[in-house]
């Protein structure tokens, strides 16, 4: 395959990835297994990833000091979100909290163009607006008699809307001067070390299912998040970060078809309009 299509490979496999993740990924969590679990779960399967990653290169992981901090940042700034996201969903509305930060993209964008030059023609610049309002659409959520109170979910919020956006600016910025597969070693390595903060976060009092339907499952589901995570290093290596972000972010679309198959949860007419527009924003990068 062209190195210009690869990209586009990488960038649809994070899709369908994230896509069927996203639409399993409640399961354990209804069964009685929490996120912040799951979160440590997730750190965990990073780690065969990395090691089938790191054997593709013979484990010459970079790791000169320059490599180790732009490593380093794209793990914490990308793992750190995860946790502000807990916070956020504890202290505010989710109907409120998802649309806000799945526009991170737009930070992505802002500072690939200006810092890294990066360009695209007049169609791609329409797929990625097209895709930005998808992806609002997307993660809306009608509220159902929801209460707003208090400001410390915005602080929270806004900390994963910018900490996901630099992440991806950071991914690309890395890719430079490295190889994917260290980036995503370093990403392990970060989201490891966060399991015991997000053990702390965890409410011990409740009562957690230990059984093959809690961590087991959780998983199983928990490493299409993490080989997703790899493709996208290998995407934003061969693509611009100002393109494959947007696209990789539609990954709801498979979300709310799966969803649709297992739960028979029918989209209302602002996820069908999103669904509709990310369908046309893929073909405008698929140029």
């Amino acid at each position: 395959m062209k190195e210009k299509r690869r990209w586009l490979l990488f960038a649809v496999l994070v899709t369908l990835f994230w896509g069927v993740w996203g639409a399993l990924i409640e399961i354990p969590e209804k069964g009685g297994f929490p996120a912040t679990l799951g979160f440590s779960v997730w750190a965990l399967t990073m780690i065969p990833c990395a090691l089938v990653a790191m054997k593709r290169v013979n484990f010459a992981l970079d790791r000169s000091r320059k490599q180790v901090l732009y490593g380093m940042l794209v793990g914490l700034t990308g793992a750190g979100g995860q946790l502000a996201l807990f916070q956020a969903l504890r202290e505010g509305p989710a109907f409120i909290i998802f649309p806000l930060i799945s526009l991170y993209p737009i930070i992505t964008i802002i500072l690939s163009s200006l810092l890294l030059r990066e360009r695209t023609s007049l169609r791609g610049w329409i797929g990625i607006a097209i895709a930005l309002l998808a992806i609002f659409c997307l993660s809306w959520s009608k509220p159902e008699g929801t209460e707003i109170s208090g400001v410390l979910w915005i602080i929270f919020a806004t900390l994963v809307f910018f900490a996901w956006g630099i992440q991806a600016f950071f991914m690309k910025k890395a890719n430079n001067i490295m190889r994917a597969e260290s980036i995503f070693t370093y990403m392990t390595f970060s989201a490891v070390i966060m399991i015991p903060l997000a053990l702390g976060m965890t409410n011990w009092e409740q009562d957690i299912n230990w059984s093959f339907s809690g961590p087991w499952l959780t998983a199983f589901i928990q490493v299409l998040n993490a080989i997703g995570a790899l493709m996208l290093v290998y995407a934003i290596r061969y693509g611009k970060s100002i393109i494959v972000v947007p696209m990789t972010s539609l990954a709801p679309v498979i979300t709310i078809i799966l969803s649709l198959i297992i739960y028979a949860v029918f989209p209302g007419p602002v996820m069908f309009a999103g669904m509709v527009l990310a369908v046309i924003a893929i073909y405008l990068f698929a140029e």
